[in-house]
């Protein structure tokens, strides 16, 4: 109990860390809260909407006109503050099957759905995403961490080895095609 009350502590400072470092020229609609759950869904809050947060065995958010939502905290994975308009306009274009290579010379399936779920044809088959600094960001069951981005007019797959984050040096850069784009 006490690691949830310290949890609960921490995620409420870094709200309040992260609404104070916002710019306050940047329009409501491009800073959200995103909470992402274990089963691999996720909520998105405006932060202008956020009166507070409340950890009470649950999180809850209050909203400026007092309507709360409550999550159990044990369902939560992460919690993620968007800040910036690309990351939340640029989903759409993430989505559908791409083929990808392994960075050995040979070409596998990554499947980005719209629900934050995500499925690779080699290794452990389930991850979940989500789009951060203009890129689509996959972490994988195995541990694995891929980003697709576009660099100039194509994209790119980076892989990252269990242990390493998506700021560490990549384990291979490759290919990347979208090969069954959805609709924005």
């Amino acid at each position: 109990m006490r690691n949830m009350t310290r949890i609960g502590w921490i995620v409420g400072v870094l709200v309040l860390a992260a609404s104070s470092a916002i710019p306050q020229t940047a329009s409501p609609g491009q800073r959200s809260l995103v909470i992402l759950f274990n089963d691999g869904h996720q909520q998105s809050f405006p932060m202008a909407d956020i009166a507070r947060i409340e950890f009470k065995g649950s999180a809850m958010i209050v909203s400026e006109g007092g309507h709360p939502q409550s999550f159990p905290v044990a369902d939560i994975a992460r919690i993620e503050f968007n800040t910036s308009a690309s990351s939340t306009a640029g989903r759409g274009r993430f989505l559908g099957k791409w083929k990808v290579g392994d960075g050995a010379g040979s070409d596998f399936y990554i499947t980005l759905e719209r629900a934050g779920e995500a499925h690779k044809t080699t290794g452990e088959s389930h991850g979940t995403w989500v789009v951060a600094d203009g890129e689509a960001r996959i972490t994988w069951d195995d541990g694995w961490h891929d980003a697709i981005r576009k660099v100039g007019s194509k994209f790119e797959k980076v892989a990252f080895e269990p242990g390493k984050s998506f700021s560490d040096v990549p384990s291979n850069i490759t290919h990347a095609e979208n090969t069954s784009p959805e609709p924005i």
